[in-house]
């Protein structure tokens, strides 16, 4: 039973969620996350789908993963299939923050190809901490069909999540060293020097490999 006084503050949080300042909507999410209530659900998760600012989304994910499971989980499977691309990214940041597998069956692999970058990186990340174990080598062969693509910050995601797998994802690097594409060859040779040696810093692995490419090294020519 909620109390007049409850139910004010409650307005106050949500109204805040959507102030226009920032600073604001900062101190809002983290009130929400302080003190969880299942009004609340509804309305961060509305927030995460369109809040402009990156401080203010991890806080209004962090007051999510604050509600039982059973609360939060229905709606962010919802909304990892919104046409929103802000909605499916948060929506799957989340997820691998919860990292509760009864959402592995919502990680698809039209999220992993997501046309967005923003998505399938997100994807990407969820895919590694929910994946059940034994479904490893389906995920592996999934993200490696996605070497090659992007800038360096999307390609570090890559990798990173593929290095996450660990030794389950060498066939699958290894059919990649074969690709045609170059690009992919290099990311796939620079993900393994990474699996292999983990200290190895990415851009230095990127460009090792780029010269072992450019030199006839692993591809269709080079074996």
């Amino acid at each position: 039973m909620t109390t007049a006084r409850q139910d004010t503050d409650t307005a106050g949080a949500l109204r805040g969620l959507e102030d226009g300042s920032s600073s604001v909507r900062l101190r809002a999410a983290l009130a929400v996350g302080t003190a969880p209530d299942p009004r609340f659900v509804g309305k961060l998760l509305e927030r995460c789908a369109v809040e402009p600012e990156f401080f203010v989304r991890d806080m209004l994910t962090w007051a999510l993963t604050r509600h039982p499971v059973s609360m939060t989980l229905p709606g962010l499977l919802r909304e990892v299939r919104s046409e929103r691309a802000q909605a499916r990214s948060q929506a799957l940041h989340t997820l691998s923050k919860i990292g509760d597998r009864q959402a592995w069956p919502a990680i698809t692999g039209a999220l992993l190809s997501d046309a967005d970058e923003e998505v399938a990186r997100s994807a990407w990340r969820a895919a590694v901490v929910l994946v059940p174990q034994g479904e490893e080598s389906g995920l592996a062969a999934s993200l490696a069909a996605q070497l090659g693509r992007g800038g360096r910050e999307t390609q570090l995601s890559l990798s990173r999540a593929l290095v996450e797998l660990g030794d389950v994802v060498l066939p699958a690097l290894r059919a990649a060293m074969t690709a045609p594409d170059p690009r992919v060859r290099a990311h796939a040779l620079a993900t393994e020097r990474l699996l292999r040696d983990p200290d190895t810093g990415f851009d230095h692995a990127v460009e090792e490999a780029k010269r072992v490419v450019a030199l006839g090294g692993p591809g269709p020519e080079g074996r």
